[in-house]
């Protein structure tokens, strides 16, 4: 009875530790002083979403190349913006904001495919009838096909990253994942264009990485610290940085070969859509001592590349008379450090 109580105890112990280091502790990086190597940063700017929240799509993208000076952008070029009737493509939209980045020396990640950034994850037209996968996979290509036609004389494309967490089935209104179809679409890619790498991108936290960092060039990587279940409300991660790095290394991957596409810097949503929560609910996932905390958290990943997550938020927050997360990330690309 002692040695099963003592055993009882001390797992009792170790279940209370791993409760508060999820639920309670902050786990912030030890030194936060928000210094990275050059080119380090980029984010992620999706119209459609901007456009969700109400905001002049035209104005917020000046703002961020000339107010931010944003010099790396990913860019979802969503299926349901390109082709709404079968067969007719309007890049209209998509070459303004190249041609606008292009001027600036912006460089940008193009995200193609059928999975893209933001809800519902999968962007199809109308005219789509996901039920019938195979008709479906061939529509793709052939959007696919079109995209890279039109735009692989861009040299301000640096890389093109297929699909968005294709491998992850758990989140979005998609399918389950299809290894063979993203081979499929990855030699596509190659096919019509052999100059620029492919980026292939899986959850940090949920995702072995096993099959994503051997179908691309560049693997790339979700990080988020602060999430929301309905078991436990809001929770933290405690992983370290070095986690990524093990993972990576697991994977027979290198450092040097992988980014960061999805930094948390926008608030959880547990419900309804970012306008539908408070301030003080905002401040449950990503305060501004936790935004900042979040970006030197990727600074101690140290992949090449950080995109931040969350540019039409910040400029939303900034016309409701909180300009501070613009700020920060204003400063941040300037190499000005607010501590």
């Amino acid at each position: 009875m002692k040695i099963f109580r003592r055993k009882l105890f001390w797992f009792v112990v170790i279940l209370v530790l791993i409760f508060w280091s999820f639920k309670f502790a902050k786990n912030y990086p030890s030194h936060i002083d928000l210094k990275a190597k050059d080119n380090f940063w980029g984010l992620t700017y999706s119209p459609k979403f901007a456009q969700s929240l109400g905001l002049n799509t035209d104005e917020l993208y000046v703002a961020i190349l000339d107010d931010l000076q944003a010099k790396n952008i990913r860019l979802p070029i969503y299926w349901d913006d390109i082709e709404k009737s079968q067969g007719q493509f309007d890049f209209a939209q998509y070459d303004k904001l190249l041609d606008e980045g292009a001027k600036r020396d912006v460089k940008f990640v193009a995200n193609i495919g059928w999975r893209l950034p933001r809800w519902p994850e999968c962007h199809q037209p109308a005219w789509v009838k996901p039920s019938d996968l195979s008709a479906t996979h061939e529509q793709i290509l052939g959007m696919m096909t079109q995209t890279i036609n039109r735009y692989k004389g861009r040299p301000e494309i640096v890389a093109w990253q297929v699909e968005n967490e294709p491998l992850l089935d758990w989140f979005g209104q998609c399918p389950n994942g299809d290894l063979e179809f993203l081979k499929k679409e990855v030699a596509l890619v190659k096919s019509l264009d052999n100059t620029r790498p492919i980026i292939i991108s899986a959850s940090g936290e949920l995702s072995t990485w096993r099959n994503e960092t051997k179908v691309g060039d560049i693997f790339a990587t979700t990080v988020y610290r602060v999430v929301w279940n309905n078991w436990f409300s809001y929770t933290r991660y405690p992983v370290p940085a070095w986690f990524y790095h093990l993972k990576l290394y697991l994977n027979g991957s290198r450092r040097d070969q992988a980014i960061i596409s999805e930094l948390q810097t926008e608030p959880w949503v547990p419900y309804g859509s970012l306008k539908d929560l408070s301030y003080k609910e905002y401040n449950q996932s990503l305060n501004m001592e936790q935004f900042k905390a979040n970006l030197q958290f990727a600074i101690n990943v140290d992949f090449n590349q950080a995109y931040l997550w969350g540019v039409e938020w910040w400029y939303w927050q900034k016309q409701q008379g909180h300009p501070e997360y613009w700020n920060l990330v204003k400063n941040l690309m300037a190499g000005n450090f607010d501590k």
